[in-house]
């Protein structure tokens, strides 16, 4: 892939520039907007919390942007690529008009029962953009109606209190939308606000401590699960398991007072299993860096499932 239009400033740097203190509060605040506006994602994570004694550990966070007029990816990688981020991969999807990216975290000091987002190892960021240019004429111009140029660098402080930095769409512009593209219309409607995140199953120390448990756990609790490619999602190298729930469908009042059922954000649990050459590591020397890292193609196009406007991938 190219530089798909991301800036490399801070690339080579994994130092901070600014504050930790700083950046862990701005992942609180996406943080605790994702809880608020998603009830059944929130009770899903208050039961793991639970359950885990408050212990918790992120994966990674997920974002979907549209790429037009400066909105793209660059315009929330930005921010955290000056405290360290860096770019570690990224995956094309095609048919849904769709780049993904990546970012690594930058090393931080973890205390050893250091968890959460307090002092806890940082998740890594995936952020999605629509390749706008790519759509139809008209599902350019709804999205062009709406994203003013320049407004893209308000990125983090949208996700952060979960507000709209363009007008509200109507009900009409939104259904036109969704028939070439959900993904194009469920940004359109919430914008930066994340649109899941992972936690980290290999990080677990209690019953959740592995994709299969967790997979158990949700059923037994009567949640729904995504079952695009299998409730499972299995790397090729079956080295990656995922699991993904699926969205809740809030009411939704658009811009003409219309009022539509749509999908919210969902929640996914990431097991990172231990790469070959690392399986004679004593267990309790295991670190991230021996476990399988980025993400698959398969799989993610999958797990983005989740938030489909029908309703047959629900297991």
């Amino acid at each position: 892939m190219g530089s798909l239009g991301v800036s490399d400033k801070g690339s080579q740097n994994s130092s901070f520039q600014g504050s930790e203190t700083f950046l862990r509060d701005v992942f609180g605040g996406i943080l605790n907007t994702y809880l608020r506006k998603n009830p059944t994602v929130h009770a899903i994570w208050e039961l793991v919390r639970s359950d885990g004694d408050d212990r918790i550990f992120y994966d990674h966070f997920t974002f979907r942007t549209l790429f037009v007029d400066g909105y793209g990816i660059d315009s929330l990688s930005s921010f955290f690529m000056e405290y360290g981020y860096k770019v570690g991969g990224g995956m094309d999807f095609p048919e849904k008009k769709l780049r993904v990216l990546w970012f690594s975290p930058p090393q931080v000091h973890v205390p050893v029962d250091g968890h959460g987002l307090d002092n806890g190892p940082l998740p890594r960021l995936v952020i999605a953009e629509v390749l706008v240019d790519e759509l139809s004429p008209t599902s350019q111009e709804i999205i062009r109606k709406y994203l003013k140029p320049g407004g893209g660098k308000q990125a983090v402080l949208s996700s952060t209190l979960g507000s709209l930095m363009w007008e509200k769409p109507t009900s009409t512009d939104f259904k036109q939308l969704a028939k070439e593209s959900e993904i194009a219309a469920w940004t359109l409607v919430h914008g930066y606000t994340m649109n899941h995140l992972a936690f980290a199953v290999h990080r677990m120390k209690n019953g959740l401590g592995n994709i299969q448990s967790v997979k158990d756990f949700l059923q037994g609790k009567g949640f729904k699960l995504n079952k695009e490619g299998g409730i499972v999602k299995v790397s090729e190298d079956s080295l990656l398991l995922q699991i993904s729930s699926i969205s809740e469908r809030l009411e939704v009042e658009f811009a003409d007072g219309v009022t539509e059922s749509i999908p919210a954000s969902y929640i996914e649990f990431t097991e990172r299993l231990v790469l070959p050459q690392y399986k004679d590591v004593p267990g309790d020397e295991i670190k991230e860096l021996h476990r399988r890292e980025g993400f698959e193609l398969e799989s993610a196009n999958n797990v983005m499932e989740s938030t489909r406007f029908t309703v047959d991938h629900i297991v």
